[in-house]
């Protein structure tokens, strides 16, 4: 998987400025500096059954790395949904997406999950037979999601294709 070069820090932005903003009071607390494991890291890989478990570790690592404050159960929430929706996109985008996407966004008090393919159609959670042995993905994602108290959603790109995220609250936990 590749990383982009996106390494530990948040990306960089525009600082947009006004030239015409008075000077900041020194004596007035600025905005609060980011924690050490705030960040969005990026990873592509192509769109084959061997991604999905490259994809997982690769997040697994990354939340260790970077000391995230994730329990072992939110953790392996998180990695349920990447093996979901990088499953999802290697079954049913890969015909016209041969690349996919893996984003982790870390905030102060969240964590985002996303998988980003090419593929036009956005999909729905469905309910499937109980004598089916596939298709709850979706529904699957959106219960961890659920049940952590967060939110997922899925959205289209600029370039026609779509982006599935979840994003998690943190709770503190507390350091042996």
């Amino acid at each position: 998987m590749d990383d982009h070069g996106r390494g530990s820090g948040p990306r960089p932005t525009d600082s947009g400025e006004d030239p015409l903003a008075p000077e900041p009071d020194p004596f007035e607390p600025g905005p609060p500096d980011p924690l050490p494991y705030e960040g969005v890291w990026r990873f592509t890989a192509p769109a084959v059954d061997a991604s999905v478990p490259q994809a997982r570790h690769a997040v697994r690592d990354l939340l260790h790395r970077q000391g995230v404050p994730v329990s072992e159960d939110l953790v392996q929430g998180l990695l349920l949904i990447v093996s979901e929706l990088v499953t999802n996109a290697v079954r049913h985008a890969a015909l016209l997406s041969p690349m996919l996407a893996v984003e982790v966004a870390v905030g102060a008090e969240w964590v985002r999950v996303s998988v980003e393919d090419n593929h036009p159609y956005r999909p729905t959670a469905l309910e499937a037979a109980h004598s089916e042995t596939g298709g709850r993905g979706l529904l699957l994602v959106r219960e961890i999601t659920r049940e952590a108290g967060g939110a997922c959603d899925v959205e289209h790109t600029a370039g026609g294709g779509k982006v599935i995220w979840a994003a998690l609250p943190l709770k503190t936990v507390p350091v042996s």
